[in-house]
């Protein structure tokens, strides 16, 4: 990024054609660390995950800038009476790191996820404690810090303390990250 032209961030559905752009994102190491799944090795693991996991997923998209891939925002609905809260989980390339675009993305997520799943009304998400860069982007999306959760979650074989930050389907969008 050059100058003050911001790049166009969107979000949309996954395509099979994403798949080269994802190993940029999904194939690094340094990008999956925080991640459950396991970092792809191949276009053809690629288009196997787009296919079996992004596409059929009810609310998972693509974080593009000019059309393309460079990450995803995904959300996961609660089911029976835990349907009125849903996950978030999102990552974005390294080389993207710290220009405001994955907070501008979940901003985004967000503004649209209490219109698409109308019986959501509480969106959290659980963030390793040593994910400072992931802490800011919730924060600076407007999300409440709820609470620490100790020794919650493994993670790539490790136990980790976790915190946990919601946005309510009442809660205002920040105007400016």
């Amino acid at each position: 990024m050059s100058g003050s032209s911001s790049p166009s961030i969107t979000l949309r559905p996954f395509r099979l054609a994403d798949a080269p752009d994802m190993m940029l994102w999904a194939g690094d190491d340094q990008v999956t660390r925080t991640l459950r799944w396991k970092t792809l090795t191949s276009i053809e693991e690629a288009v196997t995950f787009i296919e079996e996991v992004c596409i059929p997923h009810p609310w998972r998209r693509s974080i593009c800038i000019d059309g393309r891939s460079i990450g995803f925002v995904s959300i996961f609905q609660g089911s029976g009476e835990d349907r009125c809260k849903a996950d978030i989980g999102y990552a974005i390339a390294a080389k993207y790191w710290g220009q405001g675009i994955t907070t501008k993305a979940v901003k985004i997520a967000v503004s649209n996820v209490f219109i698409d799943l109308p019986d959501v009304v509480r969106l959290q998400a659980f963030v390793y404690m040593d994910n400072l860069a992931s802490q800011k982007v919730l924060e600076k999306s407007g999300f409440m810090k709820e609470g620490l959760l100790r020794k919650y979650s493994y993670i790539k074989g490790n136990i980790k303390d976790s915190l946990v930050y919601s946005f309510l389907s009442t809660d205002a969008i920040p105007a400016n990250s």
